[in-house]
Parts: C-alpha cells; structure tokens; sequence
C-alpha cells in the first residue's frame, strides 16, 4: 500500500488546503497585532480624539444602514409633535410601509381634514425626518366591518347585490 492510500480522507483534505493556502501563519507579536486593528496608534495622529457617545452612535447606525428605520421610529413617537395635541388625540399613526405613512382617525371626519392637510404635514415630515422616506400619507377612517373579507366573504357584489 501506498503512503496516500493509507492516509484517511481527513488528512487528504487538509494537506491539499495546506498547499494551496500556505502553512501556518506566523505568529506574530502582540504589537503587531494592535498595529493591525489600530490603524491610528501614534499620538497626534488623524483618528485619535476622543468622540462623545452621540457622534459614536451616530456613525454607527449609518455603517449600520439603521438611519432610516429610527427615523420612522422617531416619526410615529413624536406624531404629537407634529401634529398637536389635538389632532394627536383623534388620530394614531399605525405604521409605515413604502415610503407610505398609514393613520387612523377617530371619524371619518378627522380623516378628510387631515388629507386637507396632507400636503402641509408632508413637508413638515421632510424637513424633521428626511431619512425615514415618507413619500405619502393615508388617512383611514375607524375600523369598521368589511364584506370583502372574512369567512363569509363571496365574489362579486355579495350581500348587498338586491337590485335585480
């Protein structure tokens, strides 16, 4: 028997990768080391002055790709901000999917001033929340019982198809 046929497929494997790859890396010393993570390690250099927390967030929710999604966080949470207490009180933002904000109104009332409004609120949202990409806003009416919907729902005109 020959000295490869011998040897498991394991070990076959791993000396083929040792080939193509190369032994194993040298060791290489601690300083070495942090020069490799620590790209500014001299003093004076560009990189070295201490940041507050808010500028390390900052960059880190943009290397992130987060900017966009805290926005829209922001938006809903300061919705009576934006619009006044009073309107706040008769109208919630439910969510925001496609650059569309959806709200719900307490009547349908609420819901037709503020598409009055819409025009008015979408530049306010553009200039306090620019990254949260709000293009449009839907104003809905309170939640009422549909007929497209549901386990008894049919094709067609349905339940209210009586004029023959």
């Amino acid at each position: 028997m020959s000295d490869e046929e011998r040897r498991s497929e394991a070990s076959v494997v791993y000396l083929r990768l040792k080939a193509l790859f190369g032994g194993a890396p040298a060791r290489t010393s601690r300083r070495a080391r942090r020069e490799k993570e620590e790209p500014g390690s001299l003093p004076y250099e560009p990189g070295r002055d201490p940041r507050g927390l808010g500028q390390v967030m900052d960059a880190l929710t943009t290397e992130l790709g987060w900017d966009s999604e805290l926005d829209k966080a922001e938006l809903i949470g300061a919705w009576s901000e934006l619009v006044g207490e009073t309107t706040a009180a008769k109208s919630e933002p439910i969510g925001i999917e496609e650059g569309v904000l959806t709200v719900r109104c307490a009547s349908t009332a609420w819901a037709t001033q503020l598409r009055l409004m819409r025009n008015e609120l979408l530049k306010a949202i553009a200039e306090r929340y620019p990254r949260a990409g709000i293009q449009s806003i839907r104003f809905n009416g309170p939640d009422v019982p549909s007929w497209k919907y549901g386990p008894r729902s049919i094709p067609g005109r349905g339940p209210r198809d009586t004029y023959g």
